[in-house]
């Protein structure tokens, strides 16, 4: 850091000195910052998220949600008229600062990308004081939180920050992972054990009193080391199971065997508990964060690293089905209906959908064959996500059309659907088992 930068930011944090300091900025309002912001601003304390998106932070000053959550369009609303909640593209002062910005996986090499970390980091710099608390949550490679105290302090030389044996710091630090899905946010923020990871004892003691506004769950002490390895392991875990199913079903595909009757016949021992297989893993966390300890140990995550390679493999293995389906089709140039394209059900989230990911690659292959269902498909066109050839259309119409029919989410959108007849069905979800 320069010594004309270093001014510069210094200058900046002065002039936001008398500006009016609100309790937490929330910086992000995505999937996890949105619902997080309106928990502190639920609890009492005047909350400001910051967004680089103009489009979100007008939604949100509306009063209105850019997500679709069971629950959240109340709160944000009753919080933005109340005056708890506002939104902004630049923070101001604040007591505490949370981070919530997404940490993606380059798709080709894996490796983590913390850029939007740092990005945060210096959207606080300026406006950080003596007494701040600064919390990220972002899902993160371990060490990110202590990469993230090095940034500010070489951002704010005038502040002590908890690094290098630092007793009394001027900002504390922690790392808070949080341990939420789309569908029951709010729910999980409220009642979900935390787990509170400070760059010292003062640091967690800080960030536990701040969750404790809303958390009614236990708030654990920790590490922010620990604490970061902790999230990732939690989503590994799950990854490493999801494989196993996954594998389990591609194998019983090959071999002519019913995969959810040889799960559900397994599953009657008392030790085993076998998860359902499914067309391969998405979301922001299962999908991505494994990676983030295969970059870390390379030599050492072989059951993660494959777990990873597996499920990634799962939408190719039901491109494969599609394949043969469409080759045994009695009628020349059979039409293919896809059910389902977010990455889990009854949600508006694409993100790292193997389903989405399934019908690009349908488009792409049979032009003008492939139409897709999804009560949520406004969504995607709203996030800017490319469509990519994909055609969307009606339940009814869709099924009465087409030829070969894959079922891909289980949205409750689907649940009187009756599993369709004189036709090839491929369910990747096990959906229409019991009417096969």
């Amino acid at each position: 850091m320069n010594d004309r930068a270093s001014t510069s930011t210094e200058t900046r944090a002065a002039a936001h000195a008398a500006a009016a300091v609100v309790d937490v900025a929330v910086v992000g309002l995505g999937y996890i910052g949105l619902p997080t912001a309106s928990m502190f601003a639920a609890s009492g304390l005047h909350v400001l998220g910051m967004d680089i998106s103009q489009r979100v932070v007008d939604a949100v000053n509306a009063g209105l949600t850019p997500i679709e959550e069971e629950g959240l369009p109340a709160v944000v609303s009753e919080c933005v008229g109340n005056g708890r909640l506002r939104a902004a593209t630049i923070l101001s002062p604040a007591t505490a600062f949370v981070i919530a910005v997404p940490t993606p996986a380059d798709h080709e090499t894996h490796a983590p990308d913390v850029r939007y970390v740092e990005a945060a980091g210096r959207s606080i710099a300026p406006v950080l004081a003596k007494g701040n608390l600064v919390v990220l949550e972002s899902t993160s490679p371990v060490g990110t939180t202590q990469m993230l105290a090095r940034l500010l302090a070489g951002l704010r030389p005038d502040l002590r920050f908890p690094l290098d044996g630092e007793t009394n710091p001027d900002v504390h630090l922690a790392y808070c992972p949080e341990r939420i899905i789309p569908g029951r946010m709010l729910q999980d923020l409220v009642e979900n054990d935390r787990i509170i990871g400070g760059m010292s004892p003062r640091c967690t003691e800080r960030a536990t009193a701040l969750y404790r506004n809303f958390v009614q769950g236990q708030c654990l002490a920790s590490d922010d080391r620990t604490a970061e390895l902790c999230k990732l392991t939690e989503n590994a875990y799950r990854d490493v199971n999801i494989a196993f199913a996954n594998e389990l079903s591609m194998i019983c595909g090959d071999i002519g065997l019913d995969a959810w009757k040889v799960i559900s016949l397994a599953n009657h021992h008392p030790r085993v508990n076998i998860l359902n297989p499914g067309p391969g893993v998405g979301g922001h966390c299962i999908a991505v964060d494994p990676w983030f300890i295969v970059a870390g140990a390379p030599e050492r995550a072989r059951i993660i690293r494959t777990a990873r390679e597996v499920n990634d493999a799962k939408p190719g293995y039901v491109l494969e089905q599609v394949a043969h389906a469409v080759a045994a089709a009695s009628v020349p140039n059979p039409r293919i209906a896809c059910l389902g394209l977010t990455y889990k059900p009854d949600v508006d989230d694409f993100r790292e959908s193997p389903s989405l990911q399934i019908a690009r690659s349908l488009a792409a292959r049979y032009p003008g064959r492939v139409t897709c269902v999804d009560p949520f498909h406004e969504a995607l066109q709203h996030a800017g996500e490319p469509t990519d050839g994909i055609v969307f259309g009606d339940l009814d119409k869709v099924l009465a059309e087409s030829d070969v029919v894959l079922m891909l989410v289980g949205h409750s959108h689907f649940r009187k659907t009756a599993r369709p007849t004189g036709k090839s069905v491929i369910d990747t979800i096990g959906y229409w088992r019991q009417e096969a």
